[in-house]
């Protein structure tokens, strides 16, 4: 009887402007603090030195890995618990939304485990300058072996996202990364009585704000999320459900660790074959001024997979894709925004890191080169999340292994092998425009089969 008197769910029933709006913006706002939180975080290293600032860079793809297996996780969780609200399936809702946060705490013993014993080779491979190392090591392992605070709050701001509690989210993360912002400059520098930490200092506030954002999430599932219950007792890990959570998610995971693996490999070409470390330190400087323009862009996402994967459970055509159209033109609104900034104040976006007159010659063309790609990448990754919010995930990841295994990191190397009697810069950052333009084309081969099969059989 309880199922029966449930008030119909927004995703259902609001226009999709309002609803996209009102899911998306709170997800926009709290994406936006994250990123803000990443470019200020690496401000203060930049503020130790150089190769600080080195390091994290080359720590980078060990931190997308692990966040890549939360989120993509998440990407299962999210288009199977709203698919399951959508279909007013509430008891198979409930099922998912616990083994969340079963599967939270198996990631995390696993990723603790394997990173602490892989920090030290990990950065052998990539350098032999002392600083560096010892600060690469000493980052990734406070940051990798102490995430049980990043996995709870990806978990728990999945399950409010899927339950259209988008501001609720936007609070949890806002709240955490305020905390890691204030906490930076105390922890690095030993501010009042806190000691001194270096580039300790900077991991150690980036956990703690993750576990303030975990916390927080739990308590709002548990005192306002009433969609779903968290409550565990009795609660026993059923194979097949983890292995449908992981049919949507597993895609997701390799995308994102794809990225990992091309970060290192890119890393790779700027140290040992270009020998050039403070091009590493602008390519690590490039992300995060990134994650300010695609920040926002996946917090519209985060908006829009849980309206598609509801609609595609209810059968609802019209707004699935009027929710796709108006999220692409968002999605172009965003990437207009960020390559105007990359062309206009290069120069004073590098400034923030205290780059020397070398970073700036490298960084500047880097940055308007790299941002080319923009036109083609919103495209690109809207289209993605719905063909993964619509069981499609298989394209998505055969899209991303495309694009950066055999079009970026190749293409990236003969750049580099090519001019490499100039240094092989700036010819080398052109490699992202070749891979997002050859990107676009398979997304848009894969979209007009998924539309063909899922989304024009479905009912007006």
């Amino acid at each position: 009887m309880e199922q029966e008197t449930r008030k119909e769910n927004k995703m259902g029933v609001l226009p999709i402007g309002k609803l996209l709006f009102s899911m998306s913006l709170p997800m926009i706002i709290s994406m936006l603090i994250q990123a803000l939180y990443n470019v200020v975080d690496s401000m203060y290293v930049s503020q130790i030195s150089e190769n600080a600032l080195t390091a994290v860079s080359l720590v980078f793809p060990m931190q997308s890995l692990m966040i890549s297996v939360a989120t993509g996780t998440g990407v299962g969780i999210n288009a199977l618990l709203s698919r399951n609200l959508g279909a007013k399936r509430f008891k198979e809702a409930n099922h998912v939304a616990r083994h969340a946060i079963f599967l939270a705490a198996c990631s995390f013993v696993v990723v603790a485990i394997i990173m602490f014993f892989a920090a030290k080779p990990f950065m052998a491979v990539q350098t032999s300058e002392p600083e560096i190392f010892e600060g690469g090591v000493t980052y990734m392992r406070i940051c990798c072996c102490v995430s049980i605070g990043m996995f709870g709050a990806v978990t728990m701001e999945r399950l409010l996202t899927s339950t259209g509690m988008t501001m609720l989210t936007m609070i949890t993360q806002t709240t955490g990364a305020i905390f890691n912002i204030i906490m930076d400059p105390v922890l690095i520098f030993g501010l009042g009585p806190f000691p001194k930490m270096g580039i300790a200092g900077a991991a150690v506030a980036t956990v703690m704000g993750q576990c303030i954002g975990a916390i927080l999430g739990l308590y709002f599932n548990l005192k306002k999320n009433k969609e779903i219950s968290l409550n565990m007792k009795g609660f026993r890990p059923d194979g097949l459900l983890i292995g449908e959570i992981y049919r949507i998610a597993v895609p997701s995971i390799i995308m994102a660790s794809i990225g990992s693996v091309m970060t290192f490999g890119f890393n790779m070409i700027l140290m040992q074959f270009l020998h050039n470390s403070t091009a590493a330190a602008v390519f690590g400087v490039y992300f995060k001024l990134q994650s300010m323009i695609m920040m926002p862009l996946f917090g519209l996402n985060n908006g829009m997979v849980p309206i598609i994967a509801f609609n595609y459970g209810a059968r609802h055509r019209g707004r699935i894709m009027r929710t796709y159209k108006l999220s692409l033109i968002t999605a172009f609104c965003f990437m207009g925004i960020g390559i105007s900034g990359m062309w206009i104040i290069p120069g004073k976006l590098l400034a923030l890191f205290n780059a020397s007159e070398n970073m700036l010659s490298i960084g500047i063309p880097a940055l308007r080169i790299i941002s080319l790609s923009y036109i083609f990448a919103g495209f690109c990754i809207i289209t993605g999340s719905v063909m993964q919010a619509l069981g499609r995930a298989f394209y998505s990841m055969i899209n991303s292994i495309t694009r950066q295994l055999v079009f970026l990191l190749p293409s990236a190397f003969v750049l580099a092998w090519v001019f490499r009697s100039t240094g092989g810069l700036p010819q080398i950052w052109y490699s992202y425009d070749i891979a997002e333009i050859s990107s676009f084309l398979v997304t848009a081969f894969f979209f007009r089969k998924v539309y063909k099969e899922v989304i024009a059989p479905l009912p007006e």
